[in-house]
């Protein structure tokens, strides 16, 4: 073996407790970046070969009835490859173990049992049969969420219309690889299901018989895709279409494509801040061993190592650790990834989903923790091949001493001697001590960083299920109730108190930039569904004006007082200029409000309702159930309690387990970082400490020098770590910012307590190792005088 690895060995033995703090902190950056990386290509793989191999749809689009007839038309658009038409209808089912209704949604099936577009797959059970009537297939959410296997009955109300349904299999589809409610922020298993259905049975049921209310388009390479939507429009637009949307508006395929932008920017952020951390580290350890080991330099030289070849020695010691940390960590991120795809298998339903292990993703981790190594302790490395012989053999001259401010303030009798110690190696170190402090508040920044995605999902339960909406049930009707119908709706035994609302579908327009979103119609006094503003103080609907959310108005470029053309998508198509005359703050969705008279008068209608928000007597909630279960109207019942369940199961549960994953890396910074920075301290004091031991200073007043340092570098490091911290969050909150969904800038106490108790436990470890080894000097072999 060469000396030179030789001495290697040596130097990462004798320094293993820094090796091992340091190696965590890479380990911790790789693991992070190989999890994110890993879970992301096992998602989109999974994604892209489900859409491919079932032909999920490009284009979409709803009529009120479309005849047949015009199926050549729409198959003569240029860029079209595939049309299928269909039929799909919201119901109401009567499922035995709820109280509540649940609502399905019954999408057609042609009679030879095979889709053309967004073609389904067969978990259990088969598919069903042209010949047999009243046959489904149910997705696999909402199968698992009851416990259906084939063979089970359930009820549903059809066209007003009483109809047992035979569950015959149980399947996935492309379009519904997320299955949420129309209208609603979060799947509900429980409450919301897709059913496939003989076309037949559909087509008789709500006297459909050559005609379709929903068309998929599959297009060509290269083709346009707004010149086929906007053709499409002109054709559908007499029989009642609210106009066509890309896969881009479609809301399965928009929640995967939000999870896979936030695993990027996952993977972007947080191996950046473990790995600066690690480069910090690096730089420091590296240095100081340079210092400490002059000698050793000069004798290297004048035995005829060449700079070369001793600035490789100090360079191979960083890529060792880097290494090192760099296997561990792709293995702990596979592990973390296995995990995470597992639980991406409970949300997402795809036929398969399995990880996969992106070698790139590990070859780029090695390249990154290399990179950062290398950059992080250049300068030494440079010092070290620059260094003399002849003037390495000499000890570096000591630092300039004088008092610091503190000691000229502070009479002398009333500062220890041991305080006066530690103020002045501060004083003759600055840079020394900046860096310690900047490493520990890191620690206690990404402590911040990991926690307050919880404080995040806490606040936006609370504005959102507390503070902004008010009511226990939101009722929708098939078409828009009159005025008796919504008298009806109100005066049901158990409803307390009821709101109504009026919803079309638009395009809102600004200068160049456009949204489809829903133009809701609210009561001017509204209190059960109320819209606030960022400081949680309600915002009265105005008598005229249209209201947009935050998120729109950023993605539409508009302010308050600007005018925006509102192009309603039903009925008449009226086409409209008005004013934004107030901005809302929501953290889910793109929505536009207005007056619901203003509402009326824009589509000359009489006072109508989409549907209505009711307060129910808790005690009296499921003869509210019952009553509208009778109503042939009601489209669905959305309870919001069951929302705010389905939302802790879902988005809390994957929040949780990331900030798990970032806890316990950030404490593995924590300790990291505050050891690192004890022990150098220790090696670089050793012959101050057993000086002061020989003079006759005690144990304890010996630690109070070292320890008393790392204290106050702690103290200090606290409150600056907390501010980066919630710097960070802020960046971490704008790169997951999606059009679903919106975190919200919340920190709690108890986030801060949280990253205040973990460095506060690591500088305490560490101390209580670090006096452990002032105890044991070995006072006579640090005292001998170099030559």
């Amino acid at each position: 073996m060469r000396k030179l690895d030789q001495k290697l060995l040596r130097d990462l033995f004798h320094m293993k407790g820094q090796v091992f703090a340091i190696l965590g902190v890479i380990a911790a950056g790789v693991a992070t970046f190989v999890m994110s990386m890993c879970a992301y290509h096992s998602l989109e793989t999974s994604k892209a070969t489900f859409y491919r191999d079932f032909r999920f749809a490009d284009v979409f689009a709803q009529t009120s009835r479309s005849p047949n007839a015009i199926l050549p038309r729409i198959r003569e658009i240029d860029g079209i490859a595939a049309v299928e038409t269909r039929l799909v209808f919201d119901v109401l089912l009567d499922v035995p173990e709820m109280s509540e209704p649940a609502t399905a949604r019954l999408i057609s099936v042609p009679d030879s049992g095979e889709c053309l577009l967004n073609k389904i797959y067969i978990s259990r059970g088969r598919m069903i049969e042209p010949q047999r009537t009243g046959e489904v297939v149910v997705s696999e959410v909402f199968a698992e969420a009851h416990g259906f296997v084939a063979g089970d009955t359930v009820s549903a109300v059809i066209n007003g219309k009483r109809q047992t349904l035979k569950i015959v299999g149980v399947a996935m589809s492309p379009e519904y690889v997320m299955q949420i409610q129309p209208g609603s922020i979060m799947p509900d298993n429980k409450r919301f299901g897709v059913f496939w259905m003989n076309e037949r049975d559909l087509e008789a049921a709500f006297d459909m018989a050559g005609a379709f209310n929903s068309v998929s388009l599959k297009l060509a390479y290269g083709s346009n895709v707004d010149e086929v939507i906007d053709h499409l429009d002109r054709l559908l637009k007499p029989y009642g279409s609210v106009g066509g949307y890309d896969r881009s508006e479609q809301i399965s395929h928009q929640y995967i494509s939000d999870e896979l932008k936030q695993l990027r920017v996952m993977a972007i952020m947080s191996p950046a801040i473990f790995l600066s951390v690690a480069s910090f580290l690096l730089n420091i350890v590296v240095s100081r061993i340079i210092i400490q080991q002059r000698e050793q330099i000069a004798a290297l030289k004048a035995f005829g190592y060449s700079n070369a070849q001793v600035g490789f020695h100090y360079l191979n010691f960083v890529l060792l650790i880097s290494v090192s940390g760099t296997i561990v960590g792709s293995g702990f991120g596979i592990w973390m990834a296995s995990g995470m795809t597992k639980m991406y298998g409970e949300f997402y339903k795809f036929p398969f989903l399995t990880i996969q292990i992106d070698a790139m993703s590990i070859a780029l981790g090695f390249l990154m923790t290399t990179t950062a190594a290398c950059l992080g302790t250049w300068i030494s490395v440079g010092k070290a091949i620059r260094l003399p012989p002849a003037e390495a053999m000499r000890p570096e001259p000591p630092p300039r001493f004088k008092p610091t401010l503190l000691e000229r303030i502070v009479p002398r009798d009333k500062l220890p001697a041991e305080m006066r110690m530690i103020l002045r190696n501060i004083a003759r170190y600055p840079i020394k001590a900046g860096f310690s402090v900047l490493g520990i508040a890191m620690a206690a920044a990404v402590m911040v960083l990991g926690s307050f995605s919880l404080d995040a999902m806490n606040y936006m339960m609370d504005f959102q299920f507390r503070l902004a909406q008010r009511q226990d049930l939101m009722v929708t009707f098939i078409e828009p109730a009159t005025a008796s119908v919504m008298y009806e709706v109100r005066n049901l035994d158990g409803v307390l108190d009821s709101e109504t609302f009026r919803s079309v579908a638009t395009r809102i327009h600004f200068q160049n930039r456009s949204r489809r979103v829903g133009l809701m119609g609210l009561e001017r006094d509204a209190s059960l569904y109320r819209l606030l503003d960022k400081n949680e103080k309600a915002v009265v609907v105005p008598e005229f004006g249209v209201m947009l959310n935050t998120k729109l108005a950023r993605l539409l470029g508009v302010n308050r007082g600007d005018f925006v053309t509102v192009e309603v998508l039903e009925d008449k198509r009226p086409t409209l200029t008005i004013e934004v005359t107030a901005l809302v703050e929501e953290y889910a969705g793109i929505n536009a409000y207005i007056n619901k008279q203003q509402m009326h008068a824009m589509l000359k209608e009489s006072n109508v309702a989409s549907g209505a928000f009711l307060k129910v007597d808790s005690n009296r909630i499921d003869d509210v159930f019952k009553e509208l279960e009778l109503r042939p109207g009601v489209a669905s019942v959305t309870i919001k309690d069951a929302v705010l369940i389905s939302f802790r199961q879902t988005v809390a549960e994957n929040i949780l387990v990331m900030r798990s994953f970032i806890i316990f890396f950030a404490a593995v910074i924590a300790m990291g970082v505050v050891y690192n920075s004890a022990r150098i301290a220790l090696s670089e004091r050793s012959r101050d400490l057993a000086t002061m031991r020989v003079i006759g200073f005690t144990q304890g007043e010996v630690s109070m020098v070292l320890l008393g340092e790392i204290t106050l570098f702690t103290l200090v490091a606290i409150p600056l770590g907390c501010g980066i911290g919630y710097g960070l969050a802020g960046l971490m909150a704008s790169g997951l910012d999606t059009e679903n969904y919106r975190i919200p800038l919340v920190v709690s106490r108890d986030t801060y307590a949280l990253a205040c108790g973990v460095v506060i436990i690591a500088t305490f470890l560490s101390g209580w190792v670090v006096q452990r080894r002032i105890f044991h000097l070995d006072l006579v072999g640090v005292l001998k005088t170099r030559e």
